[in-house]
């Protein structure tokens, strides 16, 4: 396996991230306010008709990520289903992120999971491509680094747009999606073509003759990679319950509605700025030590937000400031704890099936938001609150306890879960020498 890909191999294959991160931080902050704001949905149906989107899609992603890993090498697997995806998620954001005025319960949900689908043809086999490139225990993090930092480079030039058109309407909110639109289908454009032309993609694969059952054991027993997947999709609904919330957050809690694309911003950048840091930080104390470092910091100053109002925009950017710092290794290093984790079940099974684990990674992660939008906006409808009316007390202070609590709760969950991972650079020393060796003596008996 490559362990050293050059700088122009790294930064081709990290530029696809740009363009997914800008659609998907639009759809995941943006969609689900400006449609409760300019169609007949209530937060209700919105609520509901996103989580069953997600539900649907969650079935996609091991179907993809057993295409992906039986595909010809000769066919370039994974890069083969990115540029298959490329021309499927632009016309799923321009009909999303553009509605008509009569677009209703079904225009949201049949967009929503083109959009879902055409996106997991692309991520899923991303991440196996990425863990593909160097078997390197530190190389992966920093491999998996670039590819953050393009995705939030993505994400804070999707949210310039919000900067630019910065108010709390739907109208404001439909400019911000039709330049994003543009934004993504240009870049996506772009980078598949990058990724194409620079990033090799010829690793063997090995599978189970009987796949899916075979997956099912890796998270039916205890296993490193079960521990880990349970902490991050926790840790991933206590993100996206109040990501999926912050606009509302900020409009009625904090009342500072123009100032919505400038936090958005602020937080982004502090995300992306973190990232090299949390990087340089894990060489010395380890991926997993380090990530439970940075969501106990997120924990210890988001706790802090329900007691928030209309005169503390101060102390919530200095929770904004501190809270996307700590992001930044919410997005970097469980990841990169999941592609060490391929040579894990290499030495334990004798396959090779990176597809196979991003793909349900990749199913954690839909889960998570999918549970985070199903919980937050019914329960807004059951406390009274409108996204479009007036708003009492009661209902003010019930968005702000739903907009932190449950992040703190699912966050301690995650910590408590990842209580002696057993996968240290050491460990993973061992088992890639261990691997190295399997493979010469069966080379050799080849031979």
């Amino acid at each position: 396996m490559q362990s050293n890909p050059s700088r122009t191999t790294i930064a081709a294959y990290g530029s696809l991230a740009f363009p997914l991160a800008a659609a998907f931080i639009a759809l995941q902050v943006f969609i689900p306010t400006f449609y409760a704001e300019s169609t007949s949905l209530s937060l209700t149906s919105v609520g509901i008709v996103l989580l069953v989107a997600r539900l649907c899609d969650t079935i996609t992603d091991p179907i993809v990520g057993y295409l992906s890993d039986i595909t010809p090498t000769s066919w370039r697997r994974r890069k083969l289903f990115v540029v298959i995806a490329t021309p499927l998620i632009g016309v799923s954001t321009f009909y999303l992120f553009n509605p008509p005025e009569s677009a209703g319960v079904a225009y949201l949900l049949l967009c929503t999971i083109a959009i879902y689908i055409a996106g997991t043809l692309s991520i899923v086999p991303l991440g196996a491509w990425g863990a593909e490139l160097s078997s390197d225990y530190n190389k992966r993090s920093s491999i998996t680094g670039v590819r953050v930092a393009f995705g939030l480079t993505g994400s804070l030039a999707a949210l310039m747009f919000a900067v630019i058109f910065s108010a709390d309407d739907s109208a404001n909110l439909g400019q911000t999606l039709s330049g994003i639109t543009w934004l993504v289908i240009v870049t996506l454009i772009i980078s598949t073509v990058l990724a194409a032309l620079f990033v090799p993609d010829n690793k063997e694969t090995t599978l189970p003759e009987n796949t899916f059952s075979a997956a099912w054991s890796v998270i039916a027993k205890p296993t490193p990679f079960r521990q880990l997947l349970a902490s991050f999709f926790l840790n991933a609904v206590g993100n996206a319950i109040p990501a999926s919330l912050f606009i509302l957050f900020v409009t009625h809690v904090i009342g500072a509605a123009d100032e919505v694309g400038r936090l958005l911003f602020l937080y982004f950048i502090c995300s992306a700025l973190s990232v090299p840091v949390w990087v340089a930080v894990s060489k010395r104390l380890g991926k997993h030590q380090t990530w439970t470092v940075a969501i106990l910091l997120a924990a210890t100053f988001f706790v802090w937000t329900p007691f928030l109002g209309t005169e503390s925009l101060g102390i919530f950017y200095l929770i904004v400031i501190v809270t996307g710092f700590a992001t930044g290794a919410d997005l970097v290093l469980p990841a990169a704890i999941n592609g060490d984790l391929i040579e894990w079940d290499a030495l334990q099974t004798g396959y090779k099936r990176p597809g196979l684990f991003f793909a349900l990674w990749g199913t954690a992660t839909k889960l998570s938001f999918a549970l985070a939008i199903g919980i937050a906006f019914p329960l807004l409808d059951i406390m009274g609150f409108s996204a479009t009316g007036e708003n009492n007390g009661n209902a003010i202070q019930g968005l702000a306890v739903l907009y932190g609590l449950p992040c703190i709760g699912f966050k301690l969950a995650a910590l408590f879960l990842m209580r002696g991972y057993p996968i240290t650079e050491e460990k993973h020393k061992e088992i890639r020498a261990a691997l190295d060796a399997k493979e010469k003596a069966q080379a050799q008996a080849v031979g």
